[in-house]
């Protein structure tokens, strides 16, 4: 009779520690810097919680312009947003990058996510505002897990003037859903699991949804998806588009969804996008 209880609880056992596996996130360390791309630069430590450090990059430009701040999406660093930075830098922008926590050279955590994510955008925001040469106009660009990032961080400021979301998932749950069904995983056991991820990362996904964030805003925002992501599916940008009355959608063609090289291609309209958002 222990067996029939005992092995389903050595086997739920197994699944929530390969999900807690599953929230370490492959640490890839920059190779290159701001300076591969003609940019001079200054290399930061930004302050967050838990008295946890990130590594960042400001790209000085001039003091009359604003600051674009650049989050990096889940797996990924600084470098890899660095194209789309010269884009901003070349149009006379000042830009801040960092790596989030459990990425890049910033400090590890006990796991990573959409929140983590946000309160280190917040940091880099707090401490731009203290310290760094611009305008007071700050512009918010993410991609993926730090487009839903910087939705989430938006709808909770007022001192953001724009955002610019690359690739945001609607949900996290239609996100961890889909994942889960991928794997074959009954419905029971994903309604489980997805409430114990609530429980972990302290939120509910409701709260942190780019759908349901995106309501909160009233500066301009710009989607952008392309339409081969197969992460993600074009579908979830539409859903977040669907509630954002603030902005424009930019499906980029043939674009999947780390498609930096497609970004860098259509980098002129997404600069289009924060002039014109800044004459509002």
């Amino acid at each position: 009779m222990i067996y029939f209880i005992l092995i389903p609880a050595i086997v739920l056992l197994l699944i929530l520690l390969l999900l807690h596996i599953g929230f370490i996130p492959p640490r890839l360390v920059e190779s290159k810097t701001p300076q591969d791309f003609d940019m001079d630069f200054e290399e930061l430590t930004i302050p967050t919680v838990k008295n946890k450090t990130l590594f960042s990059w400001f790209i000085p430009r001039r003091s009359t312009s604003p600051l674009i701040i650049i989050t990096h999406g889940w797996g990924s660093n600084s470098e890899h947003m660095l194209p789309l930075a010269a884009q901003f830098f070349q149009a006379g922008f000042n830009v801040l990058l960092f790596d989030s926590r459990c990425h890049g050279n910033s400090d590890g955590d006990t796991f990573s996510a959409l929140p983590r994510f946000t309160e280190d955008i917040e940091a880099a925001i707090e401490l731009a505002k203290k310290q760094l040469p611009f305008n007071g106009k700050i512009i918010l660009v993410g991609h993926s897990v730090g487009a839903g990032a910087v939705l989430y961080a938006a709808s909770k400021r007022n001192d953001i003037s724009a955002v610019i979301s690359l690739s945001a998932f609607g949900s996290p749950q239609w996100l961890m859903t889909r994942y889960f069904r991928d794997l074959k995983l009954p419905g029971f056991m994903i309604q489980f699991l997805n409430a114990y991820i609530q429980w972990v990362i302290g939120h509910r996904f409701d709260e942190i949804a780019p759908v349901n964030t995106i309501k909160k805003l009233s500066i301009p925002i710009l989607l952008v998806h392309g339409t081969h992501d197969k992460t993600v599916p074009i579908e979830d940008a539409h859903a977040i588009q669907n509630n954002n009355s603030n902005g424009y959608f930019l499906a980029i063609d043939g674009a999947d969804h780390g498609s930096v090289e497609k970004l860098e291609s259509n980098g002129h309209l997404l600069v289009d996008f924060i002039q014109e958002a800044l004459m509002e």
